[in-house]
């Protein structure tokens, strides 16, 4: 598994607090102040660019996205598009990649197991053409409609696709962390560092957020000194 930054935790912890409480400023500031502690205390005087080694994107089932590269955490575009691709829906959560150079088009499955069988719980598709390069986010309807990919996965599929397991990604979250190698759907031949995808298909539930919020603020403090000792 490709190495967690502490960039790539704040950039998670953004897409929770986005999720739900797009409203509360007091935990932006709280963030706000984690992430210049991070930059003073783990940047030191070595420039932001210089230190990258992967380009990290971080998408969930409801429109929150970041990515991680050269120029910096940043939001990715989002819309509801057509997906022209083989069983493709009309209304589709489609993030904009920023027109990755050579992406690989095809589609990646997560799979919930359990005893005695599993099911595709979302289908993530990369799709070179469409805006210079987009990733459809759908999600199955299991236990409702509660986000925007929930429309259930496409019936068809590229003949580029891979199957990944559903996993812990962080603190109460659950999708996949993903690096595609050559030919693999999503991978961005043009690139100069390796490109890694975090999907999030399952958030924690609202009640356990304050505790997960401080408590991953807590393992980036403490991450970033020991990395000064």
């Amino acid at each position: 598994m490709p190495r967690r930054t502490n960039t790539d935790a704040l950039g998670l912890l953004l897409v929770v607090e986005d999720h739900y409480m797009p409203n509360v400023r007091n935990l932006r500031g709280f963030l706000l102040l984690a992430a210049i502690t991070i930059a003073v205390f783990g940047a030191g005087s070595v420039p932001a660019w210089a230190q990258i080694t992967q380009i990290s994107t971080v998408v969930d089932e409801n429109g929150h996205r970041t990515i991680n590269g050269f120029l910096g955490l940043q939001p990715l575009p989002f819309s509801i598009i057509p997906d022209p691709g083989p069983g493709g829906k009309p209304n589709v959560l489609a993030y904009g990649l920023l027109n990755p150079p050579g992406l690989v088009t095809g589609d990646v499955d997560l799979i919930v197991t359990f005893a005695g069988g599993g099911f595709v719980s979302d289908t993530l598709r990369f799709d070179a053409v469409t805006g210079g390069g987009t990733l459809f986010f759908y999600s199955d309807q299991d236990g409702g409609i509660d986000a925007i990919a929930d429309i259930v996965t496409p019936f068809g599929h590229y003949p580029n696709f891979i199957d990944l397991h559903q996993e812990t990604v962080g603190p109460g979250l659950f999708g996949a962390i993903y690096t595609p190698t050559t030919g693999q759907p999503g991978f961005v031949a043009g690139a100069p560092v390796p490109v890694t995808y975090t999907f999030i298909s399952e958030m924690p539930e609202p009640a356990s957020l304050f505790l997960l919020l401080t408590g991953g603020a807590t393992l980036l403090g403490l991450g970033v000194l020991r990395g000064r000792t």
